[in-house]
Formats: structure tokens, sequence, C-alpha cells
């Protein structure tokens, strides 16, 4: 054996990695058994039966019980004007409240995002209207905020030429919108505030030192960064507001006439107006499907968007 041979470093041996058994599997996925045994109890077995229900005819103020009746309800569903009605105010709703948020949430983040004695205090007092229960929100606007008579928005409109408006019975729909953007606009403004609080300075001095406008640094620099994050919010924000009920049920109860009668609320009426168990559990059942269709589209086009984004990266 020669001196180079000696010195050779010994041979490397390939060590493949040994596969993880069924059981080890089992073992990994354990502690989210629970969590998962759960979270069948509380969302599929209830929408089982809704799904069996809807394809029974029962009225739950009467005796007789449910039976059998195939698609009789989806047919009733798929033909009913106050459905349609009901889904086009649906989408109304959430697209003009969810819309008018972001550009407020926008706004507000690129404001909060610059350096302002008390900044902290603002910050807190603009999150307020997000940790204010549905409820109590939809009580308070009806009451002290959009009374004809003694409501603050009359009071502040009045040196305009505004007075005594009764705004939930000539503007419903659009008070009930107005609920959902300032409950909503303090969540896209954590959203962006969250995106803007990470782009990188040096870019920014850069277009500065450029002579970039700040319109021009936000157009072509700030809002890209931030595309990611808005499209986020608009998802969650969408995802959230099409099932609002609250504001529907406690400040117009759906009214004038069905004005502001959305989807949920529908679900509520014909439960609570027409007892017609098998009919809502058809409806529900129809909602659900076309959300999933929804969530799914706009979440594989989010996807996409992000892939393109770090590919680009």
């Amino acid at each position: 054996m020669t001196v180079l041979e000696d010195l050779a470093p010994p041979p490397q041996v390939e060590v493949r990695p040994r596969g993880i058994s069924r059981r080890e599997r089992w073992q990994l996925r354990l502690p989210l058994l629970p969590a998962l045994i759960y979270t069948i109890v509380v969302t599929q077995i209830p929408f089982l039966v809704t799904l069996w229900y809807s394809f029974q005819s029962y009225f739950w103020n009467t005796s007789s019980g449910a039976h059998f009746n195939g698609l009789s309800n989806y047919k009733t569903v798929f033909t009913s004007p106050a459905f349609r009605g009901s889904l086009v105010r649906s989408v109304v709703m959430t697209v003009t409240a969810v819309i008018v948020a972001m550009i407020l949430g926008v706004a507000l983040a690129v404001l909060l995002d610059r350096k302002f004695f008390g900044r902290g205090v603002v910050r807190t007092l603009i999150i307020t209207p997000f940790l204010v229960m549905p409820a109590a929100a939809a009580l308070v606007w009806a009451g002290p905020m959009l009374d004809p008579n003694f409501g603050l928005v009359n009071w502040l409109l009045e040196p305009f030429g505004v007075h005594h408006v009764a705004w939930l019975s000539t503007h419903a729909l659009g008070s009930v919108i107005l609920v959902m953007i300032w409950q909503w606009t303090p969540f896209m403004t954590l959203i962006v505030l969250a995106g803007l609080q990470g782009q990188p300075a040096d870019t920014l001095e850069a277009a500065k030192v450029d002579g970039a406008g700040a319109l021009a640094t936000f157009r072509e620099l700030t809002f890209p960064y931030l595309r990611p994050y808005i499209e986020l919010g608009i998802l969650l924000g969408s995802i959230y507001l099409v099932n609002v009920f609250d504001a529907v049920r406690l400040m117009t109860n759906g009214g004038p006439g069905t004005s502001t009668t959305n989807l949920p609320f529908y679900l509520f009426q014909e439960v609570n107006n027409a007892f017609d168990i098998g009919g809502a559990a058809a409806a529900g059942v129809v909602t659900v499907i076309l959300t999933i269709i929804v969530a799914t589209f706009a979440l594989r086009m989010f996807a996409r968007v992000f892939q393109f984004e770090e590919a680009g990266v």
C-alpha cells in the first residue's frame, strides 16, 4: 500500500434514509386526532343532517313528520325569485363592503406607517371597531347613530342641510353596508400595515434619491409589494362578510320589504317564518356549494399569484 493510498480519505458510505413506517406516521398524527374529531362533530355531522333534510318535505309546525320528496326542494330553490334576490344582495353587500374597506384600509395603513406623535394611540383607536361584537355594533348604529330624531349622523350632517333622515327606512341597504365597512376597515388596515412594515427601506430610499415622488413610489413600488396582502385581506373579508346576519337582523330585519335580505337572513326566514326545514336545508346546501366553489377558485388564483411572485424574486 502506497503513501497516497494511506492518506486517501475513506470511501463514503451512502446512507439511505429509512422510510417512515405506517405506525410512526400515525404516531405523528395522533396529537391532531382530538381536533380532527371535534371538527368532524361540529361541522360535518350537522352538514350531513342538513343534506338529509334537503331531500325531505318537513314543516316543523305540523305533526306529519318528514318524508322523502326527491329534488323538489332544490327545484324550488333554483326557481325562487326570493332566493335569487337574496343571492344578488349578498354579492352586492359583500363586494361593496370589501372593496371600500380595503381602499380605506390601504389609505389608513399608509398614514399609520409614518412616524408622528401619538401614533400608538391612533392605531389602538382605529382597531377598536373590529373588536366590537357584531350584534352590539348593529344595535349601536341602529339607535344612537342612525336614529332619525336623535341620531349622531343626522346631527353631524345638519350643517349640510340633512334633517331627520330615517336611514334604516330610506337607505336600509346602504346603512347595513356602512356598518360592515366600519367594522372591517380596521382588519384591512392591520393586514396592509403588516405588509408595509416588512417593505425594504433601502428600496424606498433609492427611489427617493432618484427623485421619485410619493405617488410614483407608491404606484411603482409599494402597491406591487402590498398586492399579496391586499388579496389576502379581500379573500378573508369576503369569506366572513358573505355570512353577515347580525346587522341585517338587528338593524332592518331584512326590510323594508326584502331590500336587505341576504342569504343568511333568507335561510332564517325560511325556518322561522315559513317553517320549511326542507326548503331551508336545500338553500343552505346550495349556499355552501357556491361558497366552496368561489373560495376554491380564489385560493387557486392567489396561490398562482404567490408562485409567480416567488419565481420573479
